[in-house]
């Protein structure tokens, strides 16, 4: 492969993380000024590296090569948003769906719809302009929306499975599945206090 062609395709994943990120971080803002609420716990932003994209290349059985990652590696920029309830992640979605510089092009809710293994989150597939010296060109990103009880298990099960090296016993995938089951309550529980937490304060503000 190319070595200057590789160093341009980064060039450009890395000017998309910027774009998304800062159109990201005005949307929100925007959103708090408006409506005196911050939905976001926190946001992590990151590109894949080269030898991760070959991984996925040649486990889905394509050459490594420049147009295939660019054709078939739809995660390089990810950015993931951990909010606090359910509600906010719609919220979230809403306010990236009518965003004039990020293009939704595809959605995954895996929160209405969690894997087998319990994993929960809302996927948004999305291009982002990136401005060149050659011109526009919109760059393939993912993000994810997920509470902060999602983010929990997601970071717990990813080190389990990393040590476990894929091949999980049978008890603890049940085990893991029972958790995702607690948590998926637990989010529904906390929602359910917010928006109590809500009524009242709405009817002390009529008094």
């Amino acid at each position: 492969m190319d070595t200057k062609e590789l160093e341009g395709l980064l060039l450009k994943y890395s000017a998309a993380l910027k774009t998304l990120e800062t159109e990201i971080s005005i949307l929100l803002q925007d959103y708090e000024y408006k409506n005196n609420y911050n939905p976001v716990e926190h946001i992590k932003s990151r590109l894949k590296s080269y030898d991760s994209a070959s991984k996925k290349l040649l486990s889905k059985g394509y050459d490594v090569t420049i147009k295939n990652i660019e054709e078939h590696v739809h995660d390089m920029v990810g950015l993931r948003i951990v909010c606090s309830f359910l509600s906010d992640v719609k919220e979230i979605v809403k306010i990236i769906e009518n965003s004039d510089q990020i293009t939704v092009h595809d959605k995954e809710d895996y929160i209405s719809n969690p894997k087998e293994t319990g994993y929960s989150s809302y996927h948004l597939n999305v291009y982002v302009p990136v401005y060149l010296i050659d011109g526009v060109t919109m760059v393939a990103a993912e993000i994810q929306i997920r509470t902060v009880a999602m983010d929990f298990w997601a970071s717990l099960d990813h080190k389990i499975t990393y040590k476990f090296k894929g091949e999980i016993p049978l008890e603890i995938q049940e085990e893991m599945q029972n958790c995702a089951d607690d948590i998926h309550k637990l989010d529904r529980k906390m929602l359910n206090l917010n928006n109590q937490m809500q009524e009242i304060k709405d009817d002390q503000e009529i008094i």
